[in-house]
């Protein structure tokens, strides 16, 4: 039998790397509401420049880099490395990535736990199952450091507000779970949902402020059930589910008398982008100090492919 020879243009598309993906919508149980994440789950062969321009090429908020085990602390800490990039950059760590992918590696097992290795440390998601209900997984992020309080009337001057719009009963304060957000509390919801800011004006402004993005809330919400009602703004447009900030959000609230301690309360967030997201949070107060941060929510599938480099 003769040797199979190819015409190049064949050659050259079996030569591409076939990456196999899955697109999951996180902090929702309804298809096309939430945050979409798009995971690849296998980048063992991709270099970081591969994975910034795939996270370009998926242009959602986030997308994620699963790796296979490679050292002995990975499985000392039982943990999967995961790698997380924006349109951007790469980060040390995101809510909605970090609860989507641990779906996606949870799979059908029916594990109560998955644990991912992110650039900030080792980050569990346990799952709770319910007959009858779509499983709900809930993340552990790092212990809160909160940062300075802001200027409520210089924030409103960044964000053009009038200074009366931000709630003067709460601070305007930075807060880190492995990203910090600065925390800005406005007094109505129809201030929140007529917010459009100046993304270049913000930017300077947070460079020396402690805070990566601002997280705007209202104590004021649609649902009847939600504590709050948010917002996040980045150099991708406006974010539909702030996993990260909500944790902030949530060691902020029990600090300041928003939530109770070990309260699982409700943050409604991407209501304006028509892509509702629904985020569950907690946290612990102890001795004065804020601990056991938790960002849980659902997640639901809605593809899988091949992407051809």
């Amino acid at each position: 039998m003769g040797t199979i020879t190819y015409p190049y243009r064949v050659k050259e598309w079996l030569l591409r790397k076939r990456l196999q993906m899955v697109q999951v919508d996180v902090f929702t149980s309804t298809p096309l509401e939430g945050n979409s994440l798009a995971v690849f789950l296998d980048a063992s062969e991709l270099s970081a420049d591969e994975m910034q321009a795939l996270a370009r090429e998926m242009n959602l908020s986030e997308t994620t880099y699963i790796l296979p085990a490679s050292s002995n602390a990975q499985a000392a800490t039982r943990a999967t490395r995961v790698r997380i990039f924006t349109v951007q950059e790469e980060l040390p760590f995101a809510g909605h990535p970090t609860l989507g992918t641990a779906f996606v590696l949870r799979g059908s097992s029916g594990v109560s736990e998955i644990a991912l290795d992110l650039d900030v440390g080792r980050v569990p998601v346990s799952f709770e199952d319910k007959a009858g209900s779509p499983c709900f997984g809930e993340m552990t992020q790092l212990d809160p450091q909160f940062g300075s309080t802001h200027d409520p009337a210089a924030v409103a001057q960044v964000c053009g507000l009038t200074a009366d719009s931000i709630d003067s009963s709460l601070p305007v304060q930075s807060v880190s779970t492995g990203v910090a957000f600065t925390i800005v509390p406005l007094r109505s919801l129809a201030t929140l949902e007529a917010l459009h800011i100046d993304f270049a004006r913000v930017s300077q402004y947070l460079a020396t402020s402690g805070g990566k993005f601002f997280y705007f809330v209202t104590r004021e919400t649609a649902e009847a059930t939600a504590r709050l009602r948010a917002r996040m703004f980045f150099y991708n447009g406006e974010d539909p589910a702030t996993g990260s900030a909500a944790g902030c959000a949530a060691a902020w609230m029990v600090a300041h008398g928003v939530a109770a301690s070990e309260e699982r309360v409700l943050i409604e967030q991407g209501v304006e982008m028509r892509r509702r997201s629904r985020i569950f949070v907690r946290a612990t107060k102890a001795a004065n100090r804020i601990v056991n941060v938790r960002v849980g929510g659902n997640v639901v599938e809605i593809m899988r492919g091949e992407v051809f480099l």
